[in-house]
């Protein structure tokens, strides 16, 4: 499967972020759908059906299993 590329990955985690607060602040029609848009972008681009496991996929990204090794 094909992944996106790191840094397009993270500005579309940005701009979901930026646009759920937005949302979540005022509501808008268009904010919701730009969200809509962005989250499926997402969920397309890392095979993936949760938006928080687009985070997982980033350089860098602790999963729970390297959370263990440091304690």
């Amino acid at each position: 499967m094909l992944l996106a590329h790191p840094a397009v990955l993270k500005n579309l985690i940005e701009q979901y972020e930026t646009l759920r607060a937005l949302h979540a602040e005022n509501g808008t029609q268009e904010a919701r759908r730009r969200m809509e848009d962005v989250a499926c972008m997402l969920r397309v681009s890392t095979g993936t059906r949760q938006i928080d496991a687009a985070r997982h996929r980033l350089p860098g990204a602790r999963t729970e299993d390297d959370s263990l090794l440091t304690t």
